[in-house]
């Protein structure tokens, strides 16, 4: 199998049996659409929701990482490769709360992906958004068949250092 990871502001469309496209999510989101008809499917990464107020420069810097940027171009790549919107089904994944005190970034993303979904008309398939944890999202984009795996807490282990160096060590820095 070809994978093909998707990092943050990225975009993939393949058609090909045997790549699965995958992605890391914390409070970011990824939406994979497929055309069963088609059998061609993509996956996205965004960062933020929307841009927020600010000069036209402000916004403009950086569109890659917002939603509604990573939203259009992933239809039009897919509509490029013989997808039909009226086909298109989505599956959204991310949005978690993963730093107490980042407010609500996860969910305004989350529920930015739902929206822009509902108002393109697409059929919306399988959501799994929210709570704490990371996943690791791995999308079937020929056979539309999406798997995600949410990490659990992972225990921090602190670094052992020596108490007291030898004489005779060295230390490099």
């Amino acid at each position: 199998m070809q994978r093909i990871n998707i990092v943050q502001g990225e975009h993939a469309v393949a058609a090909q049996p045997g790549v699965v496209l995958t992605t890391l999510l914390g409070s970011c989101v990824a939406v994979c659409l497929h055309d069963h008809h088609a059998r061609v499917g993509g996956m996205n990464h965004f960062l933020l929701a929307e841009p927020d107020k600010g000069t036209a420069a402000e916004r403009a810097a950086g569109f890659e990482r917002y939603g509604v940027h990573a939203m259009e171009v992933l239809v039009n790549a897919l509509l490029a490769r013989g997808a039909a919107r009226e086909r298109l089904r989505a599956h959204i994944y991310g949005g978690a709360a993963m730093i107490a005190g980042f407010g609500l970034i996860g969910q305004r993303n989350a529920d930015f992906a739902r929206r822009f979904v509902a108002a393109e008309g697409i059929a919306l398939g399988h959501c799994d958004i929210g709570g704490s944890h990371a996943r690791r999202v791995e999308f079937l984009p020929h056979d539309g068949k999406v798997r995600a795996l949410v990490a659990g807490d992972a225990a921090l282990v602190a670094a052992q250092t020596p108490q007291h160096a030898a004489a005779s060590d060295v230390e490099l820095f």
